[in-house]
């Protein structure tokens, strides 16, 4: 039944989850990121704690280098994010934490007003959160970036609030609030996207904050973003496409960004054999600018995956030898984090039935049953060895150890 192959996934995952730990993956010395056996020394200029400006660049610089990527995950709540932090714990990887436009609103509470002309709730909400990460990153031993996910052009507002906040942070600390942050512009014409991203890319790189922006178009659907009726061409980016960005972005001083190109990805989880990856397309994409730019670097291009819940194993093992250094993770751990509510209440559902009441009397109370702290940790906790799943995906797990 699907109840008992749900059953069954939660139960792999978690075996993976301990046998990592039984491994010796799983506890990490307090602050000592030395980099794992298989992988280079990680730079000194990565931290426990939120990253920024050559620290952020530098950890990138070594995903590509040791052919891992790391995992960005979207939060929209307090708890959601501590989940993100203990899988970064348990599994000894990097992490990135990301804010969309919708999860943003969330964390400050929907019924906070969000204008058109300046999106306030949203920015506030973003803003809650970061500051939630910059608590609490460092004591949880692991190094953060703090990211910003899709930012169409009609939520540039959402985009300029953060900004300001960024630089506010800059002037009285001098570190933005965020590590980087992504304008999605990918639905305007090729040339206004990157002019509009090359405009923002001049002020964020006076704050060493980083730019991932968006070429191409990823299908499906996220955050009230609609592309499932795209054209199938649109989900394919070509070489000099990005080397267009490229171009632009080297005449920005202090430039740091990253590029989200499209080679089939969609956002969601869809049935195997309707979603077509091609990953040789950023393979083809570093070739080209190799050759273009006379690089030293076979890879001189910071790669992004979107769109990557759901995807085959060996497709993201291969977009991760082409120079992919960050993959979104989204959707299946929305769907674990509900799978660990849903199996509790199937477990305990006759003591969730009202306050008083229960198999073993009717005045016998509930209360240790149905306490949020209870059914919220069940979520976080299958979050967490299904973020485990895909840490191993990405070649991170240990990165730390």
């Amino acid at each position: 039944s699907d109840t008992r192959s749900s059953m069954m996934r939660v139960l792999c995952v978690l075996a993976l989850a301990s046998a990592i730990e039984a491994a010796g993956l799983g506890a990490m010395p307090n602050l000592r990121l030395r980099g794992g056996s298989k992988f280079s020394a990680m730079p000194a200029s990565v931290k426990p704690g939120v990253l920024y400006g050559d620290a952020v660049k530098d950890l990138l610089q070594h995903a590509k280098d040791n052919c891992y990527a790391i995992p960005a995950v979207n939060c929209v709540t307090s708890s959601s994010i501590n989940q993100v932090l203990e899988a970064a714990k348990k599994f000894n990887s990097p992490v990135m934490i990301q804010f969309s436009n919708g999860g943003s609103q969330f964390y400050a509470g929907k019924t906070i007003a969000s204008p058109a002309d300046t999106l306030q709730g949203c920015v506030l909400g973003a803003i809650a959160g970061a500051l939630h990460v910059k608590q609490m990153a460092e004591h949880y031993g692991v190094p953060v970036v703090l990211h910003t996910d899709h930012c169409a052009k009609k939520l540039l507002p959402w985009f300029d609030g953060m900004l300001d906040a960024d630089e506010k942070h800059f002037k009285e600390h001098g570190t933005p609030l965020f590590s980087s942050h992504m304008l999605d512009l990918s639905e305007e014409p090729h040339d206004e996207n990157i002019a509009t991203c090359t405009k923002y890319l001049e002020r964020m790189a006076k704050i060493h904050c980083l730019l991932e922006m968006e070429i191409g178009i990823t299908g499906g659907e996220e955050d009230g973003v609609n592309n499932e009726d795209v054209k199938t061409e649109d989900l394919y980016s070509k070489p000099e496409e990005v080397m267009q960005v490229v171009e632009a972005f080297s005449k920005v001083p202090n430039a740091m960004y990253t590029i989200a190109a499209a080679f089939g990805n969609v956002h969601g989880v869809y049935k195997s054999g309707n979603v077509k990856l091609s990953p040789e397309i950023l393979g083809q994409a570093q070739a080209y600018i190799k050759e273009k730019t006379g690089s030293t670097e076979d890879k001189p291009v910071f790669f992004v995956f979107h769109g990557g819940s759901g995807s085959e194993k060996d497709k993201i093992t291969e977009a991760l030898k082409y120079g992919v250094v960050k993959m979104n993770i989204d959707t299946d751990i929305q769907w674990a984090a509900w799978d660990g509510v849903r199996a509790f209440e199937a477990a305990n559902h006759d003591y969730l039935q009202g306050q008083i009441g229960n198999p073993e009397g009717a005045d016998k109370p509930n209360k240790k049953f149905y306490d949020p702290r209870n059914w919220i940790r069940k979520s976080e906790e299958a979050a967490v060895a299904r973020l485990g799943e895909a840490f191993a995906d990405l070649n991170s797990v240990g990165v730390l150890a």
